[in-house]
C-alpha cells in the first residue's frame, strides 16, 4: 500500500540553464495513495495520538479502498473532530476529487488550513498548489501558493523547496531572485531531488545566482548520474574535460 494521501505528482522537465526552468507540481489525475497510521505522525493533540484514532484511520482507509466512499467520509469526518489532522487532510481530498454527495473547495481549503494548524506539512504543500491551481477561484493565486510553499518548504518539504526555487528562479509568485532559487534548489538537492541537483550543478557550472565553481558543478552533475540522470552521466565527462584544461593538463 502506498504511504501517502496526495492529490498530485510533481512533472519535473530537468534541463540546462539555457533554457527555461521547468519544474511544476500538479494535481495527478490517478487515484491518491493514502496515507497510512505508521505514516510520520505531525504535531497534533493527544486525540490524534491514542489508540482510538489510529484504529479510525485504519478502518477509514480500508473502507476508502474497497471503494466504500460514505464509510470512509464518515471516518476521516470523525477523526477531524478529534482534532487529527489527516482526518482534515483526507476529507478535503475527498472533497477536491469530487467523491462526496456535495463536493465543495471552499471546504477543502479550509479543512488543508485546519490540517496545516494541526502541523501537516503536506496540507501546506497542497495548499500550495491549490492557490497556484485556482482550485477556489479558477484564477491562480501564484503570490499565495508562494507563501504556502515557503512554510512547507521551511518545514523540510522537498517538493515545496523545488517549487519556491522554481517560484524565485521565474519570478512567478516571487519577486526575481537568483541566489534565492540557489538556496532553496541546493535544499531540495540535497533532499534527494535529482532535478534540483542538476539544476544546482548548472547554475554552479554557469554562476548564475552562485560564485562559478567546476567541482561544485561536478559534485551536483554526478550525484544527479547516481540518481539516474543520463543527461548529468554526459556533463561530468565535461566537466571534467572543463577543470583539466583550466588546470593546464590537457
Amino acid at each position: 500500500m502506498p504511504s501517502v494521501f496526495t492529490p498530485f505528482a510533481r512533472r519535473a522537465t530537468h534541463v540546462a540553464l539555457r533554457a527555461v526552468v521547468a519544474l511544476v507540481i500538479g494535481w495527478g489525475s490517478g487515484l491518491p495513495a493514502l496515507v497510512q497510521a505508521a505514516a510520520p505522525a505531525p504535531k497534533a493533540s493527544a486525540a490524534s495520538t491514542s489508540a482510538l484514532p489510529r484504529q479510525t484511520l485504519a478502518d477509514a482507509l480500508d473502507a476508502y479502498e474497497r471503494g466504500d466512499l460514505r464509510a470512509a467520509e464518515r471516518q476521516f469526518r470523525a477523526l477531524s473532530r478529534q482534532g487529527v489532522a489527516l482526518g482534515d487532510y483526507n476529507l478535503a481530498m475527498m472533497h477536491l476529487r469530487g467523491e462526496l454527495p456535495r463536493p465543495d473547495k471552499r471546504v477543502a481549503r479550509q479543512l488543508l488550513e485546519r490540517a496545516a494548524a494541526r502541523g501537516l506539512v503536506r496540507a501546506e504543500l497542497a495548499l500550495g498548489q491549490f492557490h497556484e491551481q485556482g482550485e477556489a477561484t479558477g484564477v491562480p493565486d501564484l503570490v499565495q501558493a508562494q507563501q504556502w510553499y515557503l512554510k512547507a518548504a521551511a518545514h523540510g518539504s522537498v517538493d515545496a523547496q523545488v517549487a519556491v526555487g522554481t517560484a524565485f528562479y521565474l519570478g512567478r509568485g516571487a519577486a526575481l531572485d537568483m541566489a534565492e532559487a540557489a538556496r532553496w534548489y541546493r535544499e531540495a538537492a540535497n533532499g534527494g531531488d535529482v532535478g534540483a541537483q542538476y539544476l544546482m550543478a548548472s547554475m554552479y557550472e554557469s554562476g548564475l545566482g552562485v560564485a562559478r565553481d567546476l567541482r561544485l558543478a561536478r559534485y551536483w552533475y554526478e550525484a544527479a548520474a547516481r540518481n539516474g540522470d543520463v543527461a548529468a552521466a554526459a556533463k561530468v565527462k565535461a566537466v571534467d574535460a572543463a577543470l583539466a584544461e583550466e588546470a593546464g593538463t590537457v
